[in-house]
């Protein structure tokens, strides 16, 4: 086994160790008069039960393999009984080494699979009515691929545009695996083509913003109500007479971050405000966790999954019916099918390419470790 392989497997060991005190913890009758805490302790335990699982049948074919080598060692073992021991350790060590790059995998990407809630906010760019039809095209595109996963949609928010186009909207998405498909999406998108405001047949390029932000729970992220400031007005424009006489608009501002966050779109103060709540914690969520990913990933800069919405990722080409990531410089032709909703081929792309840079970034970091331990330093 190399340098790399113990660096992972003592990461693992770890984990099982970490698994089994929660356990411990949760059996403790005590707990059970702690709610909050009981609640985050099942929650780890949930995050890392497959992981350590797959990890302890990882362990028993390691000792499998170790039990028939020394059957094989032993000159004194009964003929047929090394025969049979000799036939088990090939396939034994091709599943061990199957089930510790399946364990590796696992392991890197483990942070994006447990998020299953997710908001995501549209926003209309450079190129005026054409660019608002593009963020209601990638809107429906979106909605379209959550159809076929079948996880729930929520409207929050929107602002429509005079020709049904969107200048804003904002949704969330909610199911298994969602954040570990949809995370991707976030930066700027931009296409090319003959706008319906286009008298002359002339190609046009437009843009569009997308944000994606993983939706916590309220045990996931804390947001003292002191440091939110809330305004409360009448919500204008259309909606009838009750929109415009009651006062049900909330403007929330997070003071420490200067995050705002309004909210309009129901007639119900709470709604609203309920809505805003959500969008806030996710936005503050976000912002402490992207700073937290920037320190962490100071020596890998990669855009995939960054949200940052200054970054040109995608490319819709509607003349050639080409679609590019640019990020992993994949061009598909079949733009038609992936504005429809079949954004797997796209998805599975970023997701492959984002596992073998999460996997360099994880051996790096093994190896300046072991390293470090050669030349007697920590860091």
């Amino acid at each position: 086994m190399d340098q790399n392989s113990n660096s992972l497997i003592a990461v693992l060991d770890d984990l099982d160790a970490r698994y089994q005190e929660i356990e411990r913890q949760i059996s403790d009758p005590a707990l059970a008069r702690e709610t909050a805490k009981l609640v985050a302790l099942s929650k780890e335990r949930g995050k890392i039960r497959t992981l350590v699982s797959k990890y302890r049948d990882y362990k028993k074919i390691v000792a499998g393999i170790d039990e028939a080598q020394q059957i094989l060692e032993d000159k004194a073992a009964d003929p047929d009984l090394r025969t049979m021991a000799q036939e088990e350790i090939e396939p034994l060590t091709a599943k061990r080494d199957s089930l510790l790059e399946d364990l590796q995998n696992t392991l890197v990407m483990a942070d994006e699979l447990h998020v299953d809630s997710v908001i995501l906010e549209i926003r209309a760019g450079t190129g005026g009515e054409e660019a608002a039809l593009f963020a209601r095209d990638l809107h429906d595109m979106y909605l379209r691929y959550a159809a076929k996963r079948r996880w729930k949609v929520e409207q929050l928010d929107f602002s429509p545009s005079d020709m049904g186009g969107f200048r804003e909207v904002i949704f969330s998405v909610k199911g298994e695996g969602v954040w570990a498909e949809l995370g991707y999406e976030g930066g700027g998108h931009r296409v090319q083509r003959v706008p319906e405001t286009e008298a002359q047949g002339r190609i046009h390029t437009s843009a569009a913003t997308v944000a994606v932000l993983p939706e916590p729970q309220e045990l996931d992220i804390e947001i003292n109500p002191a440091d939110v400031l809330e305004h409360v007005s009448r919500a204008g424009g259309p909606g009838g007479q009750n929109v415009n006489k009651v006062s049900s608009a909330i403007r929330l501002e997070h003071v420490p971050t200067g995050i705002t966050v309004s909210m309009r779109e129901e007639a119900s103060q709470h709604k609203n405000r309920a809505k805003a709540w959500r969008i806030l914690r996710s936005r503050v969520y976000e912002f402490y966790e992207s700073k937290r990913r920037a320190e962490r990933e100071s020596q890998r800069r990669t855009m995939i999954g960054s949200g940052d919405r200054s970054d040109k990722i995608r490319t819709y080409n509607f003349p050639q019916n080409r679609v590019t990531d640019h990020r992993i410089g994949l061009s598909l032709y079949n733009l038609d099918k992936v504005i429809a909703g079949d954004l797997e081929e796209v998805i599975a792309a970023l997701r492959e390419h984002d596992r073998q840079e999460r996997i360099k970034s994880l051996q790096a970091t093994q190896r300046a470790g072991i390293a470090a331990g050669k030349n007697g330093t920590t860091e």
